[in-house]
């Protein structure tokens, strides 16, 4: 009797933790701008400031940042994280004269981490709370896509690697990562984000930006 009351409650518990299991399965979201109107972002776009649209280049359909007044514009796309989180996506972005563009994708929301190609300073920039957590050299090529991926994995309780690499769009995805640190004070939770700031005065473009979030 013993036994089955045991099995009875070890079943009872397999059940109930069941749809933690799998709420803890990451979501995938692929923002594919060809589907959307040219104009005004769709609500997927949640823009918290700077002007967006849906805009063409080259054929292809994509997230723009305008031009306007200089506000490091931000929007913030996919589910809330609340544990590890990733971004990809492809940007263009052009200098004018001595004045260039900046810009990032971001995950765990407004305070989370940031990639940065700040190509004014020449560097790679690893941002958090908007504080730079490292830099490197980096020399930036106008008028080329360029691909940038940032990801936050928990890989314990309290501890965090976080990974940012960019390559160019014609390339294959190199398999080190530019910037690795480690961080025990990430609270993990947020949307991802994409960033930019048209110092040169042209339109940053966005494009295949993917998002992964548990």
């Amino acid at each position: 009797m013993k036994h089955h009351r045991t099995s009875r409650t070890s079943a009872l518990l397999a059940a109930l933790l069941l749809p933690l299991t799998l709420s803890a399965e990451p979501k995938k979201f692929v923002f594919d701008s060809e589907a959307w109107e040219e104009g005004e972002p769709p609500a997927e776009v949640f823009v918290v400031e700077g002007k967006f649209s849906i805009a063409a280049k080259d054929g292809n359909k994509g997230i723009q940042i305008g031009v306007g007044e200089l506000v490091e514009a931000n929007a913030l796309l996919g589910d809330s994280a609340r544990g590890s989180a990733s971004i990809e996506a492809k940007v263009f972005a052009t200098k004018q004269g001595r004045s260039f563009p900046r810009f990032a994708i971001g995950v765990h929301g407004q305070s989370g981490y940031r990639l940065t190609v700040f190509p004014a300073k020449k560097e790679l920039q690893l941002i958090k709370q908007e504080e730079v957590v490292k830099s490197i050299p980096y020399t930036w090529t106008s008028d080329a896509w360029l691909k940038m991926k940032l990801e936050a994995k928990k890989v314990a309780e309290g501890k965090w690697t976080v990974t940012g690499k960019v390559w160019p769009a014609t390339e294959a995805e190199p398999a080190e990562a530019q910037f690795t640190v480690e961080d025990t004070t990430l609270k993990g939770q947020g949307k991802c984000s994409i960033w930019g700031t048209p110092f040169s005065n042209t339109p940053i473009l966005f494009d295949d930006v993917k998002v992964e979030v548990e």
